[in-house]
């Protein structure tokens, strides 16, 4: 529906409608916050802008036209309206303030996430209901551009087109093997050559920690190295350190994943000749930043902690 040129304001709607209230100019002037002459130059354009008299003006104040008892009725109806849909929008908002839904990869879900909302209530009362899904980014990606979430956390540099992104954390993939592995007597790095060689107990595809790696070893040994396939594909950081324990194989996880099991079940080989720094970010959709509400103040919260 396309509203006509000649639809009147909704300020100006309002002003007739004081006037037809109060039966004169002045009085609806009071009413409305602002100066005779304001009140009488919107009645003017309105009556300018529909082609119709609105008011008679008597020593006794002014009098609606038949045109104008009907306009001011019509506008009490779409004044009402405009109010229910005003109060609708300021719920909305208030509900956006009150919620805040994350998605977050698993590295982050697990290790970082909960530290961070943990001191976002602690300097936010009333705390905002919070509900996450731990997935992997590529599914983090997804929820976002749908709408799902406001905010999400991934793994590593590739941010999808349409999606906006602010480092907020960083982390390093480090190399373990299960208590006993050749690898632990070595007295030298393994060399990205025999890890590209070497079945991996990795994450499913679509992890961002497995997404990195790949990236890394192909910047390194170039688009047709020798691959092996993986030993096990699993669906959690947590199955793939506790394959890594059992003694399935080597796995590539994220430092901070690992941190509680080196030494005692799991040992950390050195790479030689990858970078496997990487960022954590946040991303949200289009925007300088999150529209408003809750994200907006916890991506804030993050940053300056």
């Amino acid at each position: 529906m396309v509203l006509s040129p000649r639809m009147p304001d909704l300020a100006s709607l309002e002003t007739l409608q004081a006037v037809v209230g109060t039966g004169s100019l002045n009085a609806a002037a009071t009413r409305l916050g602002v100066t005779q002459q304001a009140v009488s130059a919107r009645i003017r354009a309105m009556e300018t802008q529909l082609g119709v008299a609105l008011l008679t003006r008597t020593p006794r104040g002014s009098v609606p036209t038949q045109s104008g008892r009907l306009v001011a009725e019509w506008a009490d109806r779409l004044l009402t309206l405009a109010g229910e849909f005003d109060a609708g929008l300021a719920a909305l908002r208030l509900e956006r303030r009150d919620q805040l839904r994350l998605a977050a990869s698993l590295t982050v879900a697990e290790h970082l996430l909960p530290r961070w909302l943990v001191s976002f209530a602690a300097q936010h009362e009333p705390a905002p209901k919070v509900s996450f899904t731990a997935t992997n980014s590529d599914h983090v990606y997804d929820l976002v551009r749908a709408g799902g979430v406001e905010l999400g956390f991934v793994e590593g540099s590739r941010v999808p087109t349409g999606l906006r992104s602010r480092t907020v954390a960083r982390d390093e993939l480090i190399l373990v093997v299960p208590p006993g592995h050749p690898w632990t007597r070595l007295r030298r790095p393994v060399t990205a050559v025999e890890l590209a060689r070497t079945s991996l107990v990795t994450r499913e595809e679509g992890s961002g920690t497995r997404e990195f790696l790949e990236r890394a070893l192909t910047r390194t040994l170039g688009p047709g190295r020798e691959s092996a396939p993986p030993v096990l594909e699993l669906s959690t950081t947590a199955s793939v350190r506790a394959a890594v324990i059992a003694g399935a194989g080597p796995a590539v996880l994220s430092d901070l994943s690992v941190a509680d099991d080196l030494g005692h079940r799991s040992t950390h080989v050195g790479i030689a000749d990858l970078d496997l720094a990487r960022p954590l970010r946040a991303v949200w959709l289009s925007g300088a930043q999150p529209g408003a509400g809750a994200a907006r103040d916890f991506l804030a919260h993050i940053s300056r902690s």
